[in-house]
């Protein structure tokens, strides 16, 4: 049998939901792999190729240890409608069991023919998904069938080639560890206990409306509370519908009627398709259609529909960054923009806003399976957990925080009772009244709201913007610039300046003081989509508290206070109101509590770079202006153990952490400072980085710090390095380079010396390799002594023990240019930061051998 006659000769689609399907080439190389739990568990690989998906059935997870095979069954092609399929199979049925679509992405052909390299059993690909990426190989095993020439189905070896991704031992076991959808992130047992079966019928979207009304109708029958259940009505749509809207609570409510959505950060937005139009109305409806031209396309391939959703930027976790969306849209780079849908108004032009949302997301889920797998439209799932679980699970994951809906409420525009929002981090929209600084410098901004018919005065925002953000401010901000404040009550100094209460801002802050205003503000983004005159101050309907948040650094950290302690990621922090770093011209106090806080938010970005690696801590039991304790070896008493690293050659094992607790434990012990080794993690006579820290001379300005960066930045990319560099927390910066495991340390450092010397060669008046302070002078000092094998760097993100609470911060290249300002990045303002995306995110990607490079510098 050829093309998908075996897939149809296996199904009894009377019984199975599964499609038939057709083949169809739609030109793109997608692959798909579920994971299946039918007789045994096993994973469903698919490559499309010809129209159809070329499937195998792998009996273990994928490895990614190239010593490790993988058997891949042969099975029959599938079609692609196969490739969005998450569910049920029915027990009987070929292939009876739980379906979950467990990766997807796309794929490359290593060589010129796959088709042909297919047929002669060895395919080499590339796969760019979200959990497996890089080289692999599928390599068809010989057998006595075979030998005769007869075709049949044949067992392969799946096997992952030796590339960056590739990972060796026990490590070749993670994704193992990825047991959730990569498409609702529900496991197995979530998707069979509440399996809605995608493909439901092969009735229209309009017969299943009226089934499931019919349905609705008789459980109401016997509900005690009264809700519009009216039946579904054919109808035009309109251009725009109103959106329903969410009061704030303190806590999502309980009880079996609710459910629980994630709550994004980005643009609400409604889509409107009518035969393959689309336009997308914000929610005071205006049409931002070509703002989105992706995600419009997509949109256009499903049937004549309303839907309600949010567009959203992702950040390299996946969870919504509007200062991302902000950055999307002003380099009209938005190809990577997603719309999640969460509600249906309009299906097959029948208005279904008067049917229960449970029908309504049943609905909507079935009408996205016509977007043929697009990325860029998702649907929301909503959960059935306590408010409470959920609003934890979120602000854990670092989320914005919870929608809470009643399952048998219709869609109603406006505000009202069925749906409300929790968040995990206090945030406002605010209007802008003007700014603090001058014409060309923008210092802080002046915010405030409207209450009562007035606009009242509410706080400044001086963190979270960019010198380009600011720059982009100003310019919207100079055409609205008037004589007299438009507060009723405008706070005084001299380098205010007001302006018209137009521009509308999304800040998030600590709380509010007595007095009424925001303190620790970070300004998010400019809110484009809704008009000044709306913006009035959200309190939560529920009894509002006051939430200690600490700051925005660390406003994903679950913190609870007892009895006099403080609990940080379950890690009891002692004295939390201690002062590590007394308030300074530089910022405000930074607490012990303030320290295991941003240990927390940034340990995802700190961890890469010190885990299982011996370190070196700097301690300060009574702060920053107290003794200094310099210690590389066991500490005492800390809440969570610490890893014991022995290093040949040394007497007593080195300290090292594995895990974020770990670091929460070690601001507990007042660690102010963290110094890992170069080394490549697990193995500390492996140098993995080379580190120069370019060190002026107190005479010496920073912007040539900045211009000896880029030097030796041209230099290592003329040896086929990729540099990276990062602030340091002082008046230098590091630039550092990934290498791969098989220099030696003496061979690191050595090219480490001639880089640096090489750079004294050319510039003598600019570098020095000397040490001794008269030497330096008018000078940098090239420092390569940090590349010894038990010499150290300040880690990135690293706090430091210096008044102001700085912090060794990566940058993008970008940023290093006139106008960069390392003493500004402080535990304070690290919220905005931590949000960004990380511009260190490929220096393990980038690691190159150094012997072609020591060859090239030599020359």
């Amino acid at each position: 049998m050829t093309g998908l006659q075996s897939y149809r000769a296996k199904r009894d689609f009377k019984i199975t939901a599964e499609p038939k399907g057709r083949v169809e080439r739609s030109g793109k190389r997608r692959f798909v792999i579920q994971r299946h739990d039918a007789t045994r568990l096993h994973y469903d690989f698919r490559l499309e190729l010809g129209g159809v998906y070329k499937s195998w059935a792998v009996t273990k997870t994928p490895s990614l240890d190239p010593a490790v095979k993988r058997l891949a069954v042969e099975v029959e092609d599938h079609p692609l409608e196969y490739g969005k399929f998450e569910g049920t199979i029915p027990k009987g049925q070929y292939g009876g069991g739980t379906v979950q679509l467990w990766d997807r992405g796309t794929w490359t052909p290593q060589g010129d023919n796959p088709k042909r390299e297919l047929a002669e059993g060895h395919l080499k690909i590339t796969l760019s998904g979200e959990r497996m990426r890089g080289n692999w190989a599928l390599i068809r095993m010989r057998d006595d069938a075979e030998r005769r020439g007869r075709k049949v189905r044949h067992n392969w070896l799946l096997i992952k080639e030796s590339d960056s991704e590739a990972k060796r031992g026990k490590a070749g076991d993670a994704l193992t560890k990825d047991v959730t959808s990569v498409a609702t992130g529900r496991t197995l047992e979530e998707i069979a206990a509440k399996s809605t079966k995608v493909w439901n019928s092969n009735r229209s979207l309009s017969e299943n409306v009226t089934a499931l009304s019919k349905t609705k109708k008789k459980r109401n029958a016997v509900n005690s509370e009264e809700i519009d259940s009216a039946a579904p009505v054919r109808s035009k749509m309109p251009e725009f519908v109103a959106p329903q809207l969410c009061k704030l609570r303190e806590k999502p409510p309980s009880g079996t009627g609710w459910v629980h959505e994630v709550k994004f950060d980005g643009y609400r937005t409604q889509a409107r398709v009518e035969n393959g139009r689309v336009r997308l109305p914000t929610r005071n409806g205006l049409d931002w259609t070509t703002r989105f031209p992706e995600i419009a396309s997509d949109l256009a391939e499903l049937p004549d529909c309303m839907i309600d959703g949010e567009v959203c930027a992702l950040d390299q976790k996946g969870g919504s960054d509007f200062g991302l969306l902000q950055l999307a849209l002003s380099e009209k780079a938005t190809k990577d923009l997603v719309f999640f849908a969460f509600d249906a108004l309009f299906v097959d032009n029948v208005d279904v806003r008067s049917q229960p949302l449970a029908s309504r997301k049943k609905l909507l889920e079935e009408l996205l399976r016509h977007a043929r797998g697009s990325k860029r439209l998702r649907f929301v799932p909503h959960f059935k957990a306590t408010g409470d679980a959920i609003l934890s699970a979120a602000c854990k994951a670092d989320l914005e925080g919870v929608i809470s809906k009643r399952l048998d409420s219709p869609y109603r525009s406006g505000r009202g009772d069925s749906w409300t929002k929790s968040k995990c981090r206090a945030g406002q929209e605010v209007v802008i009244g003007g700014w603090r600084g001058t014409q060309s410098t923008l210092r802080s901004l002046l915010v405030g709201t409207h209450k009562d018919g007035k606009f009242v005065y509410m706080g400044r925002v001086g963190t979270g913007f960019s010198a380009s953000v600011a720059s982009d401010l100003l310019r919207r901000l100079k055409p609205l610039v008037r004589k007299t404040p438009a507060f009723a009550d405008a706070p005084q100094a001299r380098d205010l300046n007001w302006v018209e209460p137009r521009l509308v801002a999304e800040i998030e802050f600590e709380n509010v003081t007595k007095d009424g205003l925001f303190r620790q503000a970070a300004f998010k983004g400019l809110r484009l989509d809704k008009p000044a005159a709306a913006v009035v101050p959200e309190v939560p309907v529920d009894k509002p508290k006051v939430r200690k948040t600490i700051m925005a650094a660390k406003s994903s950290v679950a913190v609870s206070k007892r009895s006099g302690a403080a609990e940080v990621m379950d890690v009891a922090i002692s004295h939390p109101d201690k002062e590590l770093w007394p308030k300074s011209k530089l910022g405000t106090a930074i607490t012990k509590l303030d320290l295991a806080s941003y240990m927390a938010a940034a340990a995802p970005r700190m961890l890469p770079h010190i885990e299982e690696r011996p370190i070196s801590v700097v301690r300060a039991p009574d702060g920053v202006n107290g003794e200094l304790f310099f210690q590389r070896h066991k500490l005492l008493g800390t809440a969570v153990p610490m890893l014991a690293i022995k290093v040949k050659g040394q007497a007593q094992p080195y300290l090292g952490i594995d895990s974020a607790q770990a670091l929460v434990a070690l601001a507990q012990q007042a660690v102010l400072e963290i110094h890992p080794w170069g080394s490549a993690k697990g193995d500390p006579d492996s140098p993995e980085r080379i580190i120069l820290d370019l060190d002026p001379a107190p005479d010496v300005p920073f912007s040539r710090v900045i211009e000896g960066a880029q030097d030796l930045r041209a230099r290592l990319t003329k040896l086929g390095l990729t540099p990276f560099v990062k602030t340091t927390g002082g008046k230098g910066l590091h630039v550092v380079v990934a290498i791969r495991r098989g220099a030696s340390w003496d061979e690191a450092k050595s090219f480490a010396k001639a880089l640096a010397v090489a750079m004294e060669k050319d510039a003598p008046d600019r570098y020095t390799t000397t040490i001794s302070k008269h030497a330096r002078t008018g000078k940098i000092f090239v420092d390569y002594l940090r590349n010894d094998r038990t010499s150290t760097g300040v880690a990135p993100w690293s706090p430091r023990a210096r008044p102001g609470a700085p912090i060794a911060v990566p940058l993008p290249w970008s940023a290093v240019k006139p106008g960069l300002k390392p003493t500004e990045y402080t535990i304070a303002n690290s919220g905005p930061l931590l949000k960004k995306a990380d511009p260190w995110a490929s220096l393990a990607k980038s690691a190159r051998q150094l012997a072609p490079a020591v060859k090239k510098l030599n020359a």
